[in-house]
């Protein structure tokens, strides 16, 4: 895997990253904080949450100063992130995924799509997963076909945050006529043949309209092509999975902090009545207390080190964003199951906020590349082997 040099690339010009946290923090407080509850509850889409995040200039933050955007930096975006999966976990999925999706579409799309995306009314998203290579996005099955000037595309995708509401995807197949194991394209949500099948209710991220699609004869221009075909996978390595790992483990990293300062509250305000004294004046709570926090400033400290490994075009680079992921969902899963023993009976309580943020934890886990798969490339990167095997074969 080459180093994702784009990834650290200064911004066309300096934004004003303390004006957009300074937005940012008046949506999460206005509109996405208000409203996590309900949409963890009723599962559905932060729509309200994300079009506000749209006016405060957050969802076109990343976009180049030259098309309107922000221009801020992934450290800046990993700081967005962070705060945003704090209230709530599903609008962080979002925008985290429409940050990673921006990045190819900075690259090599049309500019009217970037000036919709940095101007805020454009979301867009990642489709990679397939139904038959699953978590090995690496490895589509999904096809692209010449179709008299255009080209037809048919898949089935097995997972796709914002898959009813984006307005464009990030679009994998396999390569139209080129060697290479992948092509990518952008896909209009409204292209005839595109369809998704039902609604995400699942046990966390519950408003991140993680679903199914399929294409089935969609037809998009050539023009569509985002790169040279075949070199998708080369895209996604160098441009959309180093913004993805970083991007995901800021999310989970957001989590456990909600999660830690919910149980600090929970342990100085508990009191034990007989006792006059509180939970947290309990010397075995606090020892219990006190790995949780060192293991959310361990993953906080790895995830500042994989950007400045980034910005700085370390040795190490790639070796940390092929870790940073797996190292923050472990800790975020360790971290609030940890979090809701120590809190008791309390933390059940759906009003408590714990397991909500429990819950939300355990996603990062199991969303492609898995700790599983990730283990297995920084194994293969430190001990000289290919990091994809076969895959690009």
């Amino acid at each position: 895997m080459p180093l994702p040099a784009s990834a650290c690339d200064a911004p066309d010009a300096t934004g004003n990253p303390t004006a957009l946290m300074a937005a940012l923090k008046s949506v999460i407080e206005q509109t996405i904080a208000p409203q996590a509850d309900e949409v963890d509850a009723t599962g559905r889409f932060p729509r309200s949450g994300v079009e506000a995040l749209g006016r405060a200039g957050i969802l076109g933050a990343t976009s180049a100063t030259t098309v309107g955007g922000g221009g801020v930096p992934l450290g800046q975006a990993v700081d967005f992130v962070r705060e945003i999966a704090r209230s709530c976990g599903s609008t962080a999925m979002v925008v985290l995924m429409h940050y990673a999706a921006t990045s190819v579409i900075e690259e090599h799309g049309p500019d009217k799509t970037r000036r919709a995306i940095a101007e805020g009314s454009h979301l867009t998203s990642l489709a990679f997963s397939e139904v038959g290579s699953r978590s090995h996005f690496w490895a589509p099955l999904g096809t692209a076909k010449p179709n008299g000037e255009s080209v037809r595309l048919d898949a089935r995708k097995s997972w796709v945050t914002s898959a009813d509401q984006a307005d464009s995807y990030v679009w994998s197949s396999r390569p139209l006529r080129a060697e290479g194991p992948m092509s990518l394209w952008l896909v209009p949500a409204d292209a005839p043949g595109l369809t998704v099948a039902g609604a995400f209710d699942g046990l966390g991220l519950r408003g991140n309209a993680s679903c199914p699609m399929t294409a089935e004869r969609v037809t998009v221009p050539a023009t569509a092509l985002l790169g040279a075909d075949g070199a998708g996978l080369d895209l996604a390595l160098t441009i959309a999975l180093p913004r993805f790992l970083v991007l995901s483990a800021a999310c989970s990293l957001g989590t456990m902090d909600a999660a830690m300062e919910l149980t600090r509250t929970h342990l100085t305000r508990t009191r034990l009545s007989h006792l006059d004294q509180t939970l947290a004046d309990q010397p075995t709570v606090r020892a219990r207390y006190a790995p949780l926090r060192i293991r959310t400033d361990e993953v906080s400290a790895f995830l500042n080190d994989t950007v400045a490994a980034l910005e700085r075009g370390r040795a190490d680079a790639t070796l940390r964003v092929l870790q940073v992921k797996a190292v923050a969902a472990e800790a975020a899963h360790d971290v609030t199951s940890e979090a809701m023993r120590l809190c008791g009976g309390s933390a059940l309580r759906r009003e408590s906020g714990l397991e909500r943020r429990f819950r939300d934890a355990l996603a990062a886990r199991v969303m492609a590349p898995t700790t599983d798969a990730l283990y297995d490339f920084v194994a293969r990167a430190s001990l000289g082997l290919p990091v994809f095997g076969e895959a690009g074969k």
